[in-house]
């Protein structure tokens, strides 16, 4: 089953010392660009701005890392008519519609599951499971 990683999971990937990184790290999902764009705002933006408050150089070594280890599947001209499709049709208002990109490629890609600490974000969307990393993760190997 493929199924798409959102950018929290990400980025939580990144801070070995925080409480859900070992979580992220026990589900291996693909993909798409978007998600390395927004990991590079969230890894290059300030910590006290609920950023990671890597340079551009530590950013890139992430970005490297995380390309390394999951597949990446290609954006297409299709995304934006069924991103405009989503928005419309369930009234997407503000910041939301960014999460609507990732739906709208995860239709275009056949993906029916995305991993997401933010499960309510998704939640509206007929077709697409949401998975908590907590609930999918494996138990440790004894």
């Amino acid at each position: 089953m493929n199924v798409l990683l959102d950018t929290n999971v990400l980025a939580r990937m990144a801070q070995p010392g925080h409480p859900r990184c070992q979580v992220a790290h026990d589900a291996v999902p693909c993909l798409v660009p978007q998600v390395l764009y927004e990991l590079w705002v969230v890894a290059t933006r300030p910590a006290i701005q609920n950023g990671l408050g890597f340079s551009p150089s530590q950013a890139e070594v992430e970005l490297i890392r995380v390309e390394g280890i999951f597949p990446l599947l290609p954006d297409g001209t299709d995304i934006y008519p069924e991103w405009r499709r989503l928005v419309i049709a369930h009234q997407v208002l503000g910041k939301p519609a960014h999460d609507v990109r990732l739906v709208a490629a995860m239709m275009l890609h056949g993906l029916s599951h995305i991993l997401t600490f933010n499960t309510a974000d998704f939640a509206r969307y007929p077709g697409i499971t949401v998975l908590d990393p907590a609930a999918v993760s494996l138990p440790p190997d004894p």
